[in-house]
């Protein structure tokens, strides 16, 4: 009996042993080998696996990968494609987000409406498809977008709120959207653009089936009018480079600790270097939203010395641990201008200030 308790007791330890270990060397080398843009990481119970979507991989739909650790992820397969009966996008597949919800998986994201009467250049909505697994195949709820504001729209994300609603975040995108601000003037008297375009987060409830949304969309954030604001100088610096004459409010990713919302938002052209994460908190999910003196919270380090840029549109994932993780796409200057997938951990300090602990780097042989 004793050496039968002893025998346990070795085994617990080893088992405890194991388990600091993993929890103390559990950072992801990065990049990892997931060519995604504006990654997304769900956390299923069901299988007890983490799956991720993105942008890129698959022509007119979405790839998934699956992971048991965050650390090494295997291709599954096309998860998502257009080619099915409902299908009402037709090309530009953009930002995935899937959601578990009564044993049901759905899938959110932007494409090119098919409907375009005015052959607009951008006339991206929010769709939504269903599966049974996270794997797919993902089959559109309906012919249509969810929802047609008037204006192109993307990177749909949703808040399940305590007392049942749910919410549907989206940017507007900077197409046919000039707005007046002080950058504006200041672009236009330095000769460097004859307009800045912009765009701007919006939130929405949306109806419990995911069919509609509930009342008016409501203006979130959107990048500063005044110079002298103290977010003006990092959500500007696309056009203060002269990279393009557009600023973004996008990417938008909700989550509530204690009684205040968070909203993580990106700023800058997506496909510079110049692409960062800040955020703003608020006491209800429709705001009134204040961004953070602490902005930008994520962005390149090459001014540091390192060799990352462009790193945006963030998604965050609670591993089985306990522990919250920062998922987001980025570039290397040795793995050159494709998006690849980052994932670094994310802190709250005891004065509700975030911190993303990246980005870090530990490139292959």
């Amino acid at each position: 009996m004793i050496r039968y308790l002893f025998i346990l007791l070795v085994l617990s330890f080893a088992s405890v042993s194991c388990y600091r270990a993993e929890a103390e060397n559990d950072q992801p080398k990065n990049p990892l080998d997931v060519p995604f843009g504006d990654p997304y990481v769900l956390y299923d119970k069901a299988s007890d696996k983490y799956y991720m979507y993105g942008t890129g991989g698959v022509d007119n739909g979405f790839m998934v990968y699956s992971s048991n650790d965050l650390k090494d992820w295997k291709k599954e397969g096309t998860a998502y494609s257009n080619d099915q009966e409902n299908a009402w996008g037709t090309k530009d597949f953009w930002a995935p987000e899937v959601y578990a919800h009564k044993g049901k998986y759905y899938m959110f994201y932007s494409s090119h409406w098919k409907d375009n009467p005015n052959n607009e250049l951008e006339n991206y909505r929010i769709g939504v498809a269903e599966a049974d697994s996270p794997l797919g195949p993902f089959i559109d709820r309906s012919s249509g977008p969810i929802f047609d504001p008037g204006y192109p729209i993307i990177d749909a994300n949703l808040y399940f709120a305590d007392n049942g609603k749910i919410y549907l975040y989206y940017s507007r995108c900077c197409y046919k959207h000039a707005v007046d601000s002080e950058i504006s003037t200041w672009a236009k008297e330095k000769g460097m653009y004859d307009e800045i375009e912009e765009s701007w987060i919006y939130g929405v409830e949306l109806a419990s089936d995911f069919s509609r949304v509930v009342g008016e969309p409501v203006l979130l954030l959107r990048p500063p009018v005044s110079l002298d604001d103290k977010q003006s100088e990092w959500e500007s610096r696309s056009v203060t480079s002269g990279e393009v004459n557009r600023r973004w409010s996008e990417g938008s990713y909700l989550f509530k600790e204690g009684d205040t919302y968070y909203m993580m938002y990106s700023a800058n052209y997506f496909g510079g270097e110049n692409y960062a994460v800040g955020y703003a908190t608020a006491t209800h999910p429709l705001g009134p939203f204040e961004k953070s003196a602490n902005n930008p919270i994520l962005q390149k380090n090459t001014q540091d010395g390192g060799i990352v840029t462009g790193t945006g549109h963030n998604s965050l994932v609670k591993d089985r641990n306990g522990a919250t993780w920062c998922v987001y796409h980025g570039r290397t200057n040795k793995t050159g201008d494709q998006r690849l997938a980052f994932i670094d951990r994310i802190t709250l300090d005891e004065s509700g200030n975030l911190r993303v602990e990246g980005p870090t780097v530990e490139l292959k042989d």
